[in-house]
């Protein structure tokens, strides 16, 4: 018997076969194969909402010979990935297939080990309808939404520019956070900082000045600040309590889909698309040596805190083998998912929890070890004893006045002795200390006293991180989602990178602007969470997808149909971009201007002068080839690529960015290739490189 399974990678795809042997055929549909074409709306609202699908542009040929080998084949199994999506598509792949929706050939795999895959084959069930239908709902209504508000928005600011259901709600976030920012008035406060000793001992330590005459204090300026200090001048510093307690600090669970992602930018600066990318490469497969070619973590979507028993047994004999029984708690820990997740997924985890990331790391890319080597962790520790700890809080009275100091020491170090989560600020550190040994009465020597000032801090904007943990916590968009939010709204140039922080640009202030003025619920944070909630009861079925959308879309085209016959005739002008390119036909300092193929130089005194230029992006490279400026080009597609000024007397191009460092070779301008390498381009064979690693060697 010949059996045809349908995967969505080809990575994954060769794995499997691996897996399978004999009698299997193993093919991937590079995604979907069946959508809702561009072209146009695609989607009958007079019909109750019917979606036109149609093969993928390009798909065609790929499709006719699926449906050959499947005709052929003896029975056709559905492995398409185990998320809403991955349902989607092998309920398109059996309508074009023509295969029956009742029949038993769907199935998933949570990992793809030797194990996963064999379970999933093991276990076929029939397509969910409602998870296909969930998919579907979400699918219609953000082409409705983006098909119908995109064009009003790019016809009333600029053209070009779009909306949809989550983006606009993320891109409402940053800019109310700006506002926040640019509307905060700082106020000044002053802290007095001490540091003793306790002699004979000479560890030094710090307290802060806290109460007056039992009243918590609040130092507003320098003149109180300085008349403490006066009236403290001669006191002497006691010992008037000593508290002492325990705490314990548990660890984090195991990783889902966002806090991945927070938790990657937090500790190694990844963005969101670089880590999934990583990820996605370690579930699918990765060679390892004498093991071969095996997926190292669970399934990556996921918004599920539930793991496995067969997991978590061998998560607690490595943790035994290694750290020793205590390390284990008395209790086996069971986390507790948010909300309504959106199925029975585990979360992120190594699939074999005895392969340790050091044992695999020569068989790894950077980003794939970095990657594995957090999941690897965070399991773990999320597994292990908590942590510890005995406190301490010591009153130093001054006089009328007293000071305060906290501190711990670590009784117990538990799951600390592997993890623990960075916090979102990377500046926030805490101010306990382990503090010398101390009872009532001790006088202590007093080694420096300043009063500082201080002034209240705007709340921070947002990075990916932050902004990924707000969307979730405010129940917005799913996690197989964040990804594509950000990038839409730094592509559209609606937010800008500052560092790791997001900056609304005023293009992206002025939409968010007119939806909260016009369309407010499609910028409403708690409307746009209830719609998510009730898109997830299609899962269950508790929810018809059809009168879904037909409640949703009526509640967003009316206010919409208004906005258009308020706004006929309005324009909104944004604020024009002066270039220091001088026009040549005029000598006014020319504009940037956004058309149909994107961005050009403009001269202002248009109508009287017509000239336009191209906008050239230049680098402070120079050509390798002829000594030109290199500029920053595009292709048709949007890529971006970097070619000598001269083109077309010069044919110098390449991916490689160009960076500011000179070869010190020849003296020409170094570019930087994949894995963060700077090198010589020099056609005549200078050959000169250095790595990230040789650059932070010579800087220390």
């Amino acid at each position: 018997m010949s059996k045809l399974v349908i995967v969505e990678s080809p990575a994954k795809a060769k794995n499997i076969k691996g897996y399978l042997g004999k009698g299997y055929e193993v093919i991937a549909s590079m995604g979907h194969v069946r959508d809702l074409p561009a072209a146009r709306l695609s989607v009958d609202i007079d019909n109750d909402f019917e979606p036109k699908y149609a093969v993928i542009k390009g798909k065609e040929n790929f499709v006719k010979d699926l449906k050959k080998k499947a005709d052929s084949a003896d029975f056709v199994y559905l492995a398409t990935d185990p998320d809403r999506e991955g349902e989607a598509i092998s309920w398109h792949l059996a309508t074009l297939l023509g295969l029956k929706m009742n029949e038993q050939n769907r199935v998933t795999f949570n990992e793809i080990t030797k194990n996963g895959v064999q379970n999933g084959m093991a276990n076929p069930r029939a397509i969910d309808i409602d998870f296909v239908n969930a998919q579907q709902a979400r699918r219609i209504l953000d082409r409705l939404i983006g098909y119908k508000l995109s064009p009003f928005i790019s016809q009333k600011i600029r053209r070009g520019l779009s909306a949809g259901r989550v983006q606009s709600v993320a891109l409402r976030l940053i800019v109310d956070r700006e506002e926040e920012i640019r509307a905060f008035v700082p106020e000044e406060y002053w802290s007095i900082d001490a540091k003793f000793t306790n002699p004979p001992e000479r560890k030094v330590f710090a307290a802060a000045i806290y109460s007056k005459n039992g009243e918590k204090l609040k130092i507003e300026n320098k003149e109180q600040s300085d008349k403490i200090l006066y009236d403290i001048e001669n006191a002497e510093y006691i010992v008037s309590s000593v508290k002492k307690g325990t705490r314990k600090k548990n660890p984090t669970p195991p990783f889902i889909t966002s806090t991945l992602q927070q938790e990657a930018s937090r500790r190694l600066s990844f963005q969101a698309r670089r880590t999934m990318k990583a990820a996605q490469e370690l579930y699918e497969g990765v060679d390892v040596g004498e093991m071969g070619t095996v997926g190292l973590i669970t399934y990556m979507r996921t918004d599920s805190l539930r793991i496995s028993d067969e997991a978590r047994a061998a998560g607690n004999a490595y943790i035994e083998q290694t750290y020793g029984e205590k390390y284990l708690p008395k209790k086996p820990r069971f986390y507790k998912s948010k909300g309504n997740i959106q199925d029975g997924h585990e979360a992120i985890r190594p699939s074999m929890p005895n392969v340790t990331p050091e044992s695999v790391k020569g068989y790894l890319t950077s980003d794939q070890y970095k990657i594995y080597k957090l999941i690897w962790e965070r399991f773990i520790a999320s597994l292990m004893e908590a942590c510890q700890q005995e406190t301490m809080k010591i009153d130093i009275s001054a006089g009328e006045y007293v000071f305060v100091a906290t501190g711990y020491t670590v009784k117990f170090d538990g799951f600390t002795a592997l993890y623990e989560e960075k916090a979102d600020d990377e500046k926030t550190s805490s101010t306990e200390s382990p503090l010398p040994a101390m009872k009532v009465g001790d006088v202590l020597k007093l080694k420096s006293i300043l009063g500082n000032q201080h002034f209240t801090q705007p709340p921070a904007r947002y990075t990916e991180a932050s902004l990924t943990k707000a969307l979730e916590e405010n129940g917005v968009g799913r996690p197989s989602t964040y990804v594509t939010i950000t990038s839409t709204i730094i592509n559209r140039e609606y937010v800008k990178r500052e560092g790791k922080q997001f900056v609304p640009t005023e293009l992206g202030e002025a939409v968010t602007s007119l939806l909260k003025d016009k369309i407010p619920n499609i910028v409403n944070v708690k409307y746009t969470s209830k719609m998510e909630t009730d898109l997830d009861k299609i899962d269950s079925g508790e929810k018809n997808y059809k009168e879904m959308i037909r409640l949703y879309y009526d509640e967003f085209e009316k206010p919409l149909e208004k906005a258009k016959e308020e706004m006929q005739g309005v324009k909104i002008k944004l604020k024009e971009e002066e270039t220091d390119v001088v026009c040549e036909k005029c000598g006014r300092n020319m504009i940037v201007k956004v058309g149909r193929f994107g961005k050009f130089l403009a001269c202002p005194g248009y109508p009287e002068c017509k000239n336009t230029k191209p906008l050239v992006f230049k680098t402070k490279a120079k050509c390798p080839q002829c000594g030109g400026d290199v500029i920053e080009k595009k292709t048709k597609k949007g890529a971006t690529f970097f070619g000598c000024s001269n083109y077309p007397d010069c044919n110098f191009m390449t991916w490689d960015a160009p960076s500011d460092e000179i070869c010190p070779k020849c003296g020409k301008s170094l570019f930087r290739r994949r894995g963060n390498v700077l090198y010589c381009p020099d056609t005549e064979g200078c050959g000169f490189t250095k790595s990230s690693r040789q650059k932070k060697t010579e800087e220390e």
